[in-house]
C-alpha cells in the first residue's frame, strides 16, 4: 500500500496537474490556482502558453519567490510572494471576478474536500469548522470551462471519492478532472474514468481507497511521480 508523507503527496499532485495543464493547452490556457496545494503547480509548468491567473488581480503568475526575489506588492491568491512572467499583466478585483464569472478562464484548478460520482464538489465549508473558505470557489467552478480538482486521495483514512457528498455543496456536476496521489481520474458522461495511476500501486488499491465507482481507462498509464 502506498505510504506517502503529505509534502510528498502534493509534489506529486502538483506536478501531474501542470502535466494536464500542457495537454490541454492547445493555444493559449488561462488557469486559475486556488489557495493551497494548487499554486505549487506553478513550480512544474514550463509552457510560456499557460498564463496563471489569481482573483487578487494578477494574470501572468510565475514561480514562488524567495529571498531577494520577494517583492511585497506581488502574491498570489494564498499571499505567498511570487514572481511575474513575461507579459504579465494587473487587473482590480472587479475585473478579475469579472473574468471568473463571465466564462474567460480556460481552466481552475481547486482543492476539495470531497467529490461524488456526479462531478458535484464541496470544497468551501466543512459544518461545525470555524473557517469559512468561500473566496471565489463558487465563481470558479460556475464559471471556467474547465474544472481540475487536485486533493488528497483520503483524509484520516476516509474516502474523499464518494459515492454521494455529506458536504455543502460548492457545485453540482462542474467537475472535469480529480487528481490524487494515486491517480487522475477524468469525469466523462459515462462516469469517472481512471486514466493515469501511480506505478507504486495496483488497481486493486485505489479501488480500495475510493468510495465512488469509476471505469479504468482502455490504456491506462503510469502518472509522473
Amino acid at each position: 500500500m502506498l505510504e506517502l508523507k503529505k509534502e510528498e503527496m502534493h509534489e506529486i499532485i502538483a506536478q501531474n496537474v501542470a502535466a494536464l495543464l500542457n495537454e490541454l493547452c492547445e493555444d493559449t490556457l488561462v488557469v486559475n490556482l486556488g489557495a493551497g496545494m494548487p499554486l505549487l503547480t506553478v513550480n512544474y509548468l514550463d509552457n510560456d502558453n499557460v498564463y496563471i491567473h489569481t482573483e487578487n488581480g494578477m494574470v501572468g503568475v510565475g514561480p514562488l519567490a524567495y529571498g531577494d526575489d520577494v517583492h511585497p506588492d506581488l502574491v498570489n491568491a494564498g499571499r505567498q510572494p511570487v514572481k511575474e512572467t513575461l507579459g504579465c499583466v494587473y487587473t482590480d478585483t472587479s475585473e478579475s471576478f469579472g473574468m471568473m464569472r463571465g466564462g474567460h478562464l480556460d481552466a481552475a484548478v481547486l482543492g476539495a474536500f470531497e467529490v461524488d460520482e456526479e462531478a458535484n464538489i464541496a470544497n468551501w465549508i466543512i459544518p461545525g469548522g470555524t473557517l469559512l473558505g468561500v473566496g471565489g470557489a463558487m465563481d470558479l467552478v460556475c464559471g471556467a470551462k474547465t474544472v481540475i480538482v487536485a486533493m488528497t486521495h483520503t483524509n484520516n483514512g476516509k474516502a474523499k471519492l464518494v459515492k454521494k457528498f455529506t458536504l455543502p455543496v460548492t457545485g453540482f456536476h462542474e467537475v472535469d478532472f480529480v487528481i490524487t496521489e494515486m491517480g487522475v481520474f477524468h469525469f466523462t458522461d459515462d462516469g469517472p474514468i481512471l486514466e493515469k495511476i501511480h506505478p507504486a500501486v495496483t488497481l486493486e488499491e485505489v479501488r480500495q481507497r475510493t468510495e465512488l465507482d469509476f471505469h479504468v481507462a482502455e490504456e491506462l498509464i503510469e502518472m509522473l511521480v
